[in-house]
């Protein structure tokens, strides 16, 4: 690779690596999401393939437009949020509807600064116990598996223990794939010849209800913002980039309208996979670097070609072992969330209050636990300082 071409090769990989431990890493939370929000098979599979190629094509025009390694992923602690919402009033098609509320607002944050600001000064604490209390269901899977079926469930977690040991980005592939060899032993063969390899487009009739607003648009759109968004542009930062993050938040949320008419609820910026496409393993000359992203992108749309295979093969399987290999590849993000959450001790009540009312799958006037739960959080910290002003 010369100082002088125009073509990075060594970025190009990095860039083709994120995108393949980017999808394999994630899909399964994502599809059991869409799934548990109601969408049929070919919904969820039309909403994955709507997703890969939405931030695909994020990836691509964003890091040509800034010339950086700007890594576009589907918000995957919104699929963890469809877990736990429970019933959405008008079924699938409510969630379409708010996942287009989701998607607008996070248009607005781009281009009306003061509401990017609202969410960046939701405190921190909050906003990572909300996640946590999200996340804590599916992170509970893989025992509930166990408590089901021991054999199978002690066969998953131990496949993802041992291969994490060597490469924590494939423990997650390989616990699926010991999910597939299990289930094609007990099925036979013939339980993977109806997979439909390609995906096609299955666009749904939105259905607008307050009650989805609240439980499903709003706590999407702060776990977007205050989970990928904000961090995606700090890791950016961190490696030399410094980009305006209005016009990166903008793009993402046209990306995810587009997307949410054929199923997908929101892509963003990405964090895990940005530090992978701008750190110094992408290219020692951080002025390549953007080639990754663009690599990246290119290998998202072509999983979105095939994305009818993945949801086939997921499909053959029951849930319970789809519920466990999603909780296994979320407990980094759990247990780095609840840190995060409880490590301010100013904090560390309200954000435990958060946290607890967030799991607890609590359902108020339609509005989510997710929902209360930082509502719940923001009382306490604003009785405390009303507390100290008396």
């Amino acid at each position: 690779m010369t100082p002088h071409s125009s073509i990075s090769a060594q970025a190009i990989m990095a860039g083709c690596l994120a995108g393949i431990v980017g999808f394999s890493s994630s899909f399964v939370i994502v599809i059991h999401g869409l799934q548990a929000a109601g969408a049929t098979p070919n919904e969820a599979t039309s909403g994955m393939m709507a997703l890969s190629i939405a931030m695909g094509l994020g990836g691509v025009i964003l890091s040509l437009m800034t010339k950086m390694p700007v890594s576009v992923a589907w918000s995957t602690p919104g699929a963890a949020l469809l877990t736990t919402t429970g019933f959405i009033e008008g079924g699938f098609a409510g969630a379409v509807g708010a996942f287009l509320v989701s998607s607008l607002l996070l248009i607005i944050a781009g281009i009306f600064r003061p509401l990017g600001r609202a969410v960046a000064a939701i405190p921190a604490p909050l906003a990572n116990a909300m996640l946590a209390g999200i996340l804590l269901h599916l992170c509970l899977a893989p025992v509930h598996a166990i408590n089901e079926s021991p054999l199978i469930g002690v066969l998953i977690i131990v496949v993802w223990a041992i291969t994490a040991r060597f490469n924590r980005f494939l423990a997650v592939p390989a616990a699926l794939v010991s999910v597939i060899v299990v289930v094609g032993v007990q099925k036979g063969g013939g339980a993977f010849q109806s997979i439909d390899v390609f995906a096609a487009p299955l666009a749904v009739m939105p259905v607008f209800s307050v009650s989805a607003i609240l439980s499903v648009a709003f706590p999407l759109f702060i776990v977007t913002m205050a989970s990928q968004n904000i961090p995606g542009v700090a890791i950016l930062a961190a490696n030399g980039f410094k980009p305006e993050p209005g016009p990166l938040f903008t793009v993402t949320g046209v990306l995810s309208l587009l997307s949410n008419p054929f199923g997908g609820h929101a892509v963003n910026l990405a964090a895990i996979t940005a530090a992978m496409c701008a750190g110094p393993d992408a290219h020692s000359e951080p002025k390549w670097r953007y080639w990754a992203g663009i690599a990246s992108g290119v290998v998202y749309i072509l999983f979105g070609i095939f994305a009818g295979a993945a949801t086939s093969i997921i499909g053959i399987a029951p849930p319970i072992y789809i519920e466990a290999v999603a909780g296994l590849a979320l407990i980094g993000a759990f247990s780095t969330a609840l840190f995060s959450a409880l490590s301010d001790i100013k904090f560390r009540e309200p954000a435990a209050i958060t946290f607890l009312v967030s799991a607890s799958g609590l359902m108020i006037f339609g509005a989510g636990s997710a929902f209360w739960g930082l509502i719940a959080g923001g009382l306490m910290i604003a009785l405390r300082h009303k507390g100290r002003a008396a």
